[in-house]
């Protein structure tokens, strides 16, 4: 018995959203930071963006390979 899956273009969307959501959200919060003269916290959550894109890619990408 073949079960047919059917169209998963909402699963994608909702992968890609959380590979690239919170790291786009931390990008936009430490650039906001960073122009404001809080240089040390916009810098912080840069660098948070960047761990979890890395993180993010590496298990959601798992999932979607």
């Amino acid at each position: 018995m073949i079960l047919e899956v059917g169209n998963l273009d909402g699963l994608f969307a909702l992968i890609l959203l959380i590979m690239f959501g919170p790291a786009l959200l931390f990008i936009i919060i430490g650039a906001i930071l960073f122009s404001k003269q809080k240089k040390k916290a916009g810098k912080v959550f840069m660098i948070l963006a960047g761990v979890y894109c890395l993180i993010s890619l590496g298990v959601c990408g798992t999932m979607m390979a």
